[in-house]
């Protein structure tokens, strides 16, 4: 494979694949915000509901997966060409499903091409990017971790608030049709190597693919159904653990697989894989429990809680670049700045476990700023030293080991913060204190008192997994020069 010379068109190819990912990125919480306005729409009952969400997710988590594979075989480009295109096509069809059963499989086709697209943006940072600003390029790839989030459900919101539900599905067209251009003018066209479905690897598809969404959909169906009490949940998760089992056996032995399981014998890798699970629980936790604290006790519509959300997200277009100049200078040791990220992380959550029923958006305004640099400084490090030991032909490996474990952390992390949450409520909340014909006020004043004890309890707990992150760092990771350190 022929290095392409780095100039302009580089640029612009990268800056299309990032918009493409933001975009998608923006596409995940249309169903949850919209779920209303989508539901009065078509009849749809809270049920149906719950799954437009999770096939969605199951079908991003599963492309993340398996994309960069096939973006070898088919060139970065003509792939990444394709996966825009049809996640584009399907979000502007899927608004008009005639009922939900057809929206469903919109928004389950459309996951797939929206989950394919994440793993495109670390292959072609890695690949294209000149050594001395690769760490930039992964700091563009942090930002579908950090910026993304959190611009998506305020735009989501604006759109439904304002120009109604269809067009938070419809406002991925503009920056879609942008990155495909981007894409097409800027990243060099590759051969394609049909050669490699000889040896397709068809045993791993059969098994992986069904594996992902069986456990995606009973992770995030479990609260609903009441877990291990479902036999349905049980099915899901008991038969999607095994195929993975049996799956990553296969992938051992195959010659051309989709995940290289010998990668994980190095240690950096290793532990970036597995503390990226515990980042992405407290980036999650950190950006859900306020939302929905001012939805609960204070009321708050989706849109009222969006300027909470830009204090973080907005500042990521500066705190990013500036932490990878940060980590470009030899001097500067990775594992430090991740260490100080997971520590203004843990103290942001020690400073949110305060709030009171009082508290209003702007009491929160602390919390978040500490997060500024607290979220880049937690996910950058990790690229730096998952990446930094992976030759360049080993980079669609990296690409899918990362990807896949960021979206089953994402969804593993929600499941959790959910039975938490719902167990305390039910343990706090749904005492009866009260005798029979008591004021219902005064019943309504004990659940709202179990809901803030609740997200206080979920703000310790996710600062305690963010300083046991750092307890482990001095151990495990070993020291990582910037790919051609600054001077």
């Amino acid at each position: 494979m022929q290095a392409s010379p780095f100039g302009l068109r580089i640029v612009v190819g990268l800056l299309g694949v990032l918009l493409a990912v933001l975009v998608s990125g923006f596409n995940e919480n249309v169903t949850k915000i919209a779920l209303v306005d989508i539901r009065g729409a078509m009849g749809i009952g809270h049920d149906e509901g719950s799954w437009l969400l999770a096939l969605y997710m199951a079908a991003s988590v599963s492309a993340m997966a398996f994309a960069p594979w096939f973006a070898v075989t088919l060139s970065i480009r003509r792939f990444t060409l394709c996966a825009i295109g049809a996640f584009m096509l399907l979000g502007l069809l899927s608004p008009l499903a005639p009922n939900e059963r057809v929206l469903m499989l919109l928004r389950a086709l459309q996951g797939l091409a929206g989950g394919a697209l994440p793993p495109m943006l670390m292959s072609v940072a890695l690949r294209f990017l000149p050594a001395d600003i690769k760490l930039y390029g992964l700091a563009a790839y942090a930002l579908t971790a950090t910026f993304g989030p959190g611009m998506g459900t305020p735009l989501a919101a604006f759109w439904v608030e304002y120009a109604g539900w269809q067009w938070a599905f419809w406002q991925i067209i503009p920056g879609s049709l942008l990155a495909m251009a981007a894409v097409a003018w800027g990243l060099p066209q590759d051969p394609l190597r049909l050669e490699r479905f000889a040896q397709f690897n068809w045993r791993g598809l059969l098994l992986g693919l069904p594996a992902i969404n069986l456990l995606v959909i009973g992770l995030l169906q479990g609260e609903r159904l009441n877990w291990l009490h479902s036999p349905l949940i049980v099915s899901l998760l008991g038969g999607g653990s095994l195929l993975l089992v049996l799956f990553l056996l296969n992938e051992w032995r195959h010659p051309l697989p989709f995940f290289k399981l010998q990668l994980l014998k190095a240690r950096n890798l290793a532990f970036a894989l597995f503390t990226l699970a515990g980042v992405l629980l407290v980036l999650l936790a950190a950006s859900l429990i306020p939302s929905s604290y001012l939805a609960q006790v204070q009321g708050y519509r989706p849109l009222q809680t969006a300027p909470m959300l830009l204090w973080v997200a907005v500042p990521q277009l500066l705190a990013l670049p500036l932490v990878a100049a940060l980590c470009n200078l030899r001097r500067v040791d990775c594992r430090y700045v991740l260490a100080a990220g997971l520590g203004m992380m843990g103290l942001a959550c020690v400073l949110g476990s305060q709030l009171t029923s009082a508290w209003i958006r702007d009491d929160f305004l602390l919390v978040q700023l500490l997060q500024i640099f607290g979220q880049p400084m937690s996910v950058l490090p990790l690229l730096m030293l998952s990446t930094g030991s992976i030759q360049p032909i080993q980079g669609p490996f990296a690409s899918a080991w990362f990807n896949t474990v960021k979206g089953l952390a994402a969804v593993v992390a929600t499941a959790v913060l959910d039975l938490h949450s719902n167990n305390l409520v039910d343990r706090l909340g749904n005492q009866p204190l009260l005798p029979d014909g008591a004021a219902s006020h005064l019943a309504s004043r004990l659940h709202q008192q179990a809901l803030v004890l609740t997200y206080a309890d979920l703000y310790l707990c996710v600062a305690l997994v963010a300083f046991v992150l750092i307890l482990i760092i001095p151990f495990v990771p070993t020291r990582i020069y910037p790919p051609r350190a600054a001077h």
